[in-house]
């Protein structure tokens, strides 16, 4: 099994390297791949170094397998090169995912839509991941009607920059911004690029990668994303409106006994999600069920999961496992 990651030196790629070995990824040879100016540099992966090799010298390799995280323009030029030469490429930019030849995978939901003719695979979106995660048990049971949806984005979303920004900031340094405010003692209902309609891009996602995971167009969106600072994971609080009734003991048990999924929901007890202690987990967790009473069927939840984990590199590294499973690569 020889497989490429693209963009090994980035955030999710260090991420990702640490959750192949966690997750003992059958490989036989680890091809690290990035920018020219990385060539040449050495990542640790099982205890070993690797060179990092050229984007071009990674798709002359014609690994089995190629993860990329290096960004959406990285993604539309060298995807296709990498499955012209026979590899399965897992892209965790948003340049594919709502291209209509190409699936957009959370495992333990479609992973019904990997086949052999599916060489390009896209990752959702972070926030996207862990809110289906939840949704998707309930839509299969009750029927998802409506969602209002309120994100507090960690900073790690946006990657080092911003990471050194807020550190920057907390020590009273003086640094190079990766955002047009603070962020210590901030936050901003501001993700990604505004659009003419006043939603931004991280917002439209999760109205589009939403509908297209639970292969239900009809469902009903309307997201605000804010980013606040902290590093462990982005939280989600996230109203749902039903096509037909439900009770909350349903709604537990469904939730409970769905794989991925973690519900820390006692508040009595003081317990409910906080990505604190979601932080290098690759659970998705789920608490402060409640219904809405102003609706007749709806349903209040809090949804916190780690952005860099199941949000990016452990739904990479899972979807590369099932084509695995399913003996697409080998």
């Amino acid at each position: 099994m020889k497989i490429a990651l693209v963009g090994a030196t980035g955030l999710v790629g260090t991420v990702m390297i640490k959750v192949l070995e966690e997750l003992n990824f059958p490989c036989t040879e680890f091809i690290p791949a990035a920018s020219e100016r990385s060539v040449g540099k050495e990542v640790i992966f099982r205890g070993k170094p690797h060179k990092i090799v050229s984007l071009q010298d990674a798709v002359n390799a014609k690994p089995a397998l190629a993860i990329f995280s290096a960004g959406g323009s990285v993604s539309k030029q060298w995807a296709e090169k990498f499955a012209a030469n026979g590899t399965f490429v897992v892209d965790n930019s948003s340049a594919w995912r709502m291209d209509e030849q190409v699936p957009l995978v959370v495992p333990e939901i479609n992973a019904h839509t990997l086949s052999e003719n599916t060489r390009i695979i896209a990752n959702p979106n972070c926030s996207t991941i862990q809110m289906v995660m939840a949704l998707a048990p309930l839509h299969r049971r009750y029927g998802i009607k409506r969602l209002v949806v309120a994100t507090y984005q960690s900073v790690t979303g946006t990657g080092v920059k911003a990471v050194k920004q807020l550190e920057d900031e907390r020590a009273g340094r003086e640094g190079e911004k990766a955002y047009p405010h603070p962020i210590d003692l901030n936050c901003f209902p501001h993700g990604g690029d505004f659009a003419e309609n006043g939603y931004t891009s991280e917002e439209l996602k999760l109205l589009n990668e939403t509908r297209k995971i639970l292969e239900a167009p009809e469902i009903k969106v309307t997201a605000t994303v804010v980013r606040i600072p902290v590093v462990g994971g982005h939280s989600e609080a996230v109203n749902v409106e039903f096509e037909n009734d439900f009770d909350l003991a349903g709604v537990r048990s469904l939730l409970e006994s769905t794989p991925g999924l973690v519900v820390q929901d006692d508040p009595a007890a003081n317990l409910y999600p906080m990505p604190r202690y979601a932080h290098n987990r690759n659970e998705v967790f789920v608490g402060r069920l409640r219904r809405d009473t102003t609706v007749p069927f709806g349903l209040d939840m809090w949804i916190v999961s780690d952005n860099l984990r199941k949000g990016a590199a452990t739904n990479a590294v899972q979807i590369a496992l099932k084509l695995v499973e399913k003996g697409l690569i080998a």
